[in-house]
Order: C-alpha cells, then structure tokens, then sequence
C-alpha cells in the first residue's frame, strides 16, 4: 500500500498552455502519456458511499487495476491510501489489497461491478526539485470525463509529494500561482465523473458532523474543525460562482463563519501572527458573501410579506425593485472575489499555515472544551441579563454570542452527551436564529433610509418596525426557557 498526497488545482485552458513555460519548468523534459481510466461501482453505489474508487487504466498497452480509499479533500489537499497492479482488461484480482476488511469487501462485490464512467486525458509530468531533499511530481491533464453520452472536460494540474512535507506543495503552489490563475480544487475525477454518471446537480453543502477524539491535542481538534469549514466553503464555490441559489451564498458565509468563530476559541493556543494574518483576510471575504446574504434575504423573505400588506403603496414596490437591482450587482462583486487571484492565495496560505502550526502537547481537547463552553455561555447570561441603553446594539452583541456557542457546541459535540447536548445546541440555535430574523429586519430598515429616503419610505419603515415588536415576546420566553437548561458538559 501506497500513501498518495496530493495537491489539485483547477485553471483555464488558456493558462495551461502557458504552464510549461513557467521559468520552475525550465530546463526539465516532461513525459507525455495518454491515460485513459473506467471506473466501476455496484448499481447502488456502494463504492462512492464509502469513499473507495476502483478504476482499469491503460496506459500504451499496459493495464493497471487501481483501487483508492480517501478522505474529502481540503484545501486541493488530498491524501489517499492507493493499491496498484498490472492486470488483464476486464479482470478484477484484489489480492494486492494488504487491508483485509477492505479486500474482503471488494471480493464481495466484485460480482456486482459495472462500468460507470470512463476518463480520457493527456498527461505531462514534470519532475521538480524545488529545494533539498524535496520532491514533486507536477502533471498537468487536459481531456474529459465521459458517461451515459456526456462529458465534461478536464484541465488541472496535479502536484504529487514524492519526497517531503505536504507544506511544500502549497510552497510551490503559491510559487507558481504569482504568475498563473490557479485555484484548489477538492474535487477530484472520480468524484466529478459520478456527477456526470447520474446527472445531479452540484446542492449547496451544509458543515458535516465532527469527528473529535477526547484524547486528541487541542490543536489537533482545531485543525479537524478548520479543515472542515474549508471544505464546506470549497464545496459552495461553485454554485455561488455559477447558479443564483441564495442557499449556496449562505452556506458559504456560514462555513466562514464558523472558522471565524473556531479561530477565536482556540485563540489562546495558536500564534499571535496566524490570527493576525488571516482573521483580517477571513474576513473581508465574509464582508462581500454578507452583503450579498443580507439582499438575499431582503428580497426573498423580508420583502414578500412587505408586499403583500403593502401593496397599495408605490413605495414598496420602488423599495423591491432597487433591492433586487443591487443584490444582482453584489452578487456579481462576490463571484468576482471567489474568482480572484488572492481568494485562491488565501486557500493555499491558510492550509499550509494549518498544517505548520506547532502543536503543544498538554491539556486534552475534552478538558479545553468544558473550559471554552462554559465561557462562551456565560457570556450569553451575561448579554441576555445586562440593560443597555441602546437596545439593537444589546440584540446584535447577544446574536453574536448566542452564534459563537451554537458553533462551539457543534465543534465540541462528539465530546459531549448527545441527548443532552442536542437539546441545548437546537435551544441556541433557535435563539440565533429568531435574533438573526430580527436583525435582518433591522439590516432592512437601515437600507430604507438609503433607498427611500425621507417620508417617502415612511409606510415601509413602519411595518418593519412593526413586525420585529412582534418577535419581543417570543425572545423573551425563548430566553428564560433557554436560561433553565443544564449545561451539558458539566454533566459528561
């Protein structure tokens, strides 16, 4: 068995005619080979269900029986267990499978195989040194992905470790991205070929569930949770780029979100200059996918019901029309910020930097999550108890605290008893949820007075006003029952 790591980067078919004239490739030959792979699955798919790929690749007259077991990617970083051997066309021979389980699962399926989809590309391999005792295999593959009469081109360039640190990867990623648009991909082709083979449509991705060990290190659970707010946002790109689904915008902020929100928990236990460099970056991207939520909302929620109360009023038509008008620009200005040269930096750097931090060892994660969540819930009593004078400030600050425990508790809930940790995580999200919808309402009034300045907008402001009044009550019994709740990690 073979430990495959490798880094995956998508770029158009003009900037790959000018990689191999990158001043890194100089003075290299490359190999040039035609590859061309079927991949096989059961009728149900149990092979994708559980991460394996089985592939025949040709290459000239040689076949190779291939079979992967992998992880998500993050970041373009991929890391799969990888068995390889020369076969006949046709002839499936697991015996080179060294993980028993795994072979005796795919024995047992064999009978059941079927092609599903087929990748023909052509490869050019070039074999880099970039610094001592450091070796990467660069590839870039240009051709298509093919099934049931469809097809979908392929162009990426693949950076393969033979020698070294996964760091160094992104160090020659970033390298060759000053002079080229490259950007990381987590889909790899077995991936995007089954796309291809049933037809679905790319839906936008929610965050998955945790997987933290009580033994694991602090900043090892850290890394589990940043990765896979990474991969959430990766797995949203496409369909905020390319379709107007609010719900990939908001999925998109949300992973965001919740790296944010992980940075500042485990802030004590990471280097002053990591949160420094990448909090401000984090966050302008998050700026541009919040404007562009806050008129999502405002269009498809907010103004429908304003609408229908408001009809015989011009100015909420007047109202309804600007806001979609400037949705669509912002829109637009988000699509070109996932586009840009320096988004895709920010991928590169932020994994690499996640992969390099030093890891203490000390406390465990278990320890350092009775801590964080008790902290994080005192500041909840603390913002839901103390008057203020203004009280939209005092709704905004409890929101926020209330959306740091509700990520916390989700980041910490292997941890945790699930009965009891589920109760109180729906309690707070609830809450933050009917503060979010009052605080959109807020967001609403305040760009009111922008596009309907004056009295003119004064039958719009009213209802908002109106309709977050309403939602008082309902704040108040939703706190005091939140407030009666044992704390679930006192309890494990």
């Amino acid at each position: 068995m073979a430990i495959e790591t490798e880094l995956k980067l998508s770029l158009s078919p003009r900037t790959a005619t000018r990689l191999p004239q990158h001043p890194l490739l100089q003075g290299i030959s490359p190999t040039r080979k035609h590859l061309r792979n079927t991949y096989y699955d059961t009728a149900d798919l149990a092979l994708k269900q559980a991460h394996i790929a089985v592939r025949h690749r040709r290459i000239g007259r040689q076949w190779l029986l291939t079979i992967k077991s992998a992880e998500p990617a993050t970041g373009g970083l991929a890391q799969r267990s990888e068995w390889e051997t020369a076969c006949l066309p046709g002839q499936f021979l697991f015996m080179h499978v060294d993980n028993k389980t795994l072979r005796r699962r795919l024995e047992k399926l064999q009978p059941e195989l079927l092609a599903a989809f087929t990748t023909d590309f052509t490869r050019l391999a070039w074999l880099l040194s970039p610094a001592p005792g450091v070796s990467i295999e660069l590839a870039l593959d240009r051709g298509h992905i093919e099934s049931n009469g469809h097809r979908e081109s392929i162009c990426e360039v693949e950076l393969e470790l033979i020698e070294g640190k996964a760091s160094d990867l992104f160090e020659l990623a970033l390298n060759l991205q000053k002079d080229l648009a490259l950007h990381p991909s987590i889909a790899s082709k077995a991936e995007r070929g089954y796309r291809v083979f049933s037809g679905e449509p790319v839906l936008p991705a929610k965050a998955t569930r945790l997987t933290l060990n009580a033994g694991d290190t602090p900043l090892e659970a850290f890394r589990t949770v940043a990765f896979s707010c990474i991969e959430q946002l990766q797995r949203n790109e496409a369909g905020v780029i390319n379709c107007d689904d609010p719900e990939f915008v908001h999925q998109a902020r949300v992973a965001i979100r919740r790296l944010r929100s992980a940075m500042r928990i485990w802030k004590s236990g990471l280097p002053a200059g990591f949160i420094a460099e990448f909090d401000p970056l984090w966050q302008m991207v998050a700026s541009q996918l919040g404007d562009t939520r806050n008129w999502d909302v405002l269009v498809s929620e907010t103004l429908p019901q304003m609408d229908k109360l408001l009809h015989k009023h011009d100015p909420a038509g007047s109202f309804h029309r600007q806001a979609v008008r400037c949705g669509k620009r912002s829109r637009q200005n988000t699509r070109t910020a996932l586009k840009s040269a320096s988004y895709s930096s920010l991928l590169l750097a932020y994994t690499a930097a996640l992969l390099e931090l030093p890891d203490n060892k000390g406390t465990s994660v278990a320890k350092f999550a009775k801590r964080r969540l008790g902290k994080r819930a005192v500041q909840v009593l603390q913002l839901a108890n103390c008057p203020q004078e203004n009280f939209m400030t005092a709704q905004h600050r409890l929101r926020i605290a209330f959306k740091h425990l509700r990520y916390a508790i989700e980041f910490f809930s292997a941890l945790l008893p699930q009965a009891k940790s589920q109760d109180y995580h729906q309690a707070a999200a609830g809450l933050q949820d009917l503060l979010g919808r009052m605080n959109d309402l807020v967001v609403a009034e305040q760009i009111s007075h922008i596009a309907l300045a004056g009295a003119k907008g004064a039958p719009v402001r009213r209802w908002l006003l109106t309709q977050r009044e309403l939602l008082l009550p309902k704040l108040d019994q939703s706190l005091a029952a939140f407030f009666e709740r044992k704390l679930p990690w006192e309890h494990s």
